[in-house]
């Protein structure tokens, strides 16, 4: 086994679990919010900031001016003035090529697709779902959503939110076919069923010649 592989997802798609079975049935390393703690480990940055700016932009200047006061760990000049959001989104970057480093494994959102372009062992998967399935799912998750109004503007500026990070950082569109080696509707063959057609296609990647 060689092949990393990232896992962008429509909010709701049950993604984050598929990567986490895909993982579990390779024997290897999943990183979801697990990415976010080793991110500020190596970073510097407090753990709640990395947080506050997973998968989201942040465009508020005085935003970035006033927690600038907060950032260290860097010390070039180009570096010290860039936006906190900048400097965060750098060193989520770091941490995705360092995990990739280490070996096979698979890596949920954060432009891990974006940051591991020069990778040749890299695959990167899409899930999106139906409406119903998503809208579903998200109610039986969060307690507090108690309607499907509720989940849907939930899962709409989710996805939002993820759209407009992975569009601003990246070269690439955000959920746009061509911008993956695979994209999955999840509610075709289900969260299992995905997982199996994942498997496959990771396996005849592995053995292709």
């Amino acid at each position: 086994m060689n092949t990393i592989i990232t896992i962008g997802r429509q909010f709701g798609s049950g993604g984050r679990e598929i990567g986490g079975k895909v993982a579990e049935r390779f024997g290897i390393k999943c990183y979801d919010k697990e990415l976010l703690t080793r991110a500020a480990s190596e970073s510097g940055f407090a753990q709640e900031m990395i947080q506050d700016h997973d998968e989201r932009p942040t465009t508020s200047f005085l935003y970035n001016l006033v927690m600038d006061t907060y950032s260290f760990g860097y010390n070039s000049s180009s570096f010290v003035d860039m936006p906190i959001s900048h400097k965060i989104f750098l060193a989520q970057f770091d941490t995705i090529k360092k995990i990739a480093d280490e070996g096979p494994c698979v890596i949920v959102g954060r432009c891990a697709d974006y940051a591991l372009s020069e990778y040749k062992n890299v695959l990167n998967i899409f899930i999106h779902g139906d409406e119903d399935d998503k809208i579903a799912r998200l109610m039986e998750r969060y307690p507090d959503v108690t309607n499907k109004d509720k989940a849907l503007e939930m899962m709409l500026k989710k996805d939002k939110q993820r759209q407009s990070y992975y569009n601003y950082y990246s070269s690439k569109k955000w959920g746009r076919s061509d911008t993956y080696d695979l994209t999955i509707n999840s509610s075709v063959l289900g969260i299992d069923g995905t997982v199996d057609l994942i498997c496959q296609f990771v396996e005849d990647f592995e053995n292709r010649d």
